[in-house]
């Protein structure tokens, strides 16, 4: 299994940052910690995985409003949420959706459709996801010595707790977006 990680844990974590990340940083953080991974190379890939990420979702959006839009229909009450965020924070909404399950590939579709300036976007963008990989990358990878310490025997147990725990937050998130 450790082989199988540090051969291919990096591919994933480019992969999974993409879309997200969020969970993908975390595990990484914590093999890091284990010695399966570095916590720098895997920081840098789930960042810039992540920036290319928001930049696709954003230039689609720019490029083809139709699509982005038939593309959202289905998340009406996220993308209402999107469009309040993004009024009342303007920019900064780029630094919260890195933190918050659900809306994070919805703002850059959002932002897109409208006429925030692509440069703006890169910029704010670039800045969210070096402070989000850092903050995420760094804590995941002090907090691997706490969660690998809960299973002596076999350390992926721990991981398996980490999972449970941001299902468990995932869906108090959703919970709370119902209301």
């Amino acid at each position: 299994m450790e082989q199988l990680i540090q051969d291919w844990g990096y591919v994933a974590l480019f992969l999974y940052s993409f879309g997200g990340g969020f969970l993908g940083l975390v595990f990484a953080g914590v093999l890091s910690y284990a010695g399966d991974l570095n916590i720098y190379i895997s920081i840098l890939v789930a960042g810039v995985s992540n920036f290319l990420g928001d930049q696709f979702l954003f230039f689609i959006a720019r490029k083809n409003k139709n699509y982005a839009k038939d593309m959202m229909k289905k998340y009406g009450r996220k993308i209402a949420l999107a469009h309040l965020m993004m009024r009342r924070y303007g920019s900064f909404v780029l630094f919260i959706k890195k933190y918050i399950y659900g809306i994070k590939t919805l703002i850059p579709l959002a932002m897109g459709i409208t006429k925030y300036s692509a440069t703006k976007f890169v910029f704010f963008n670039a800045l969210a996801t070096i402070l989000w990989a850092c903050l995420v990358g760094y804590a995941s990878y002090s907090a691997g010595e706490y969660i690998l310490s809960l299973s002596d025997d076999f350390k992926y147990v721990g991981l398996g707790i980490v999972l449970v725990v941001f299902l468990g937050i995932s869906y108090i998130f959703k919970r709370i977006e119902k209301k």
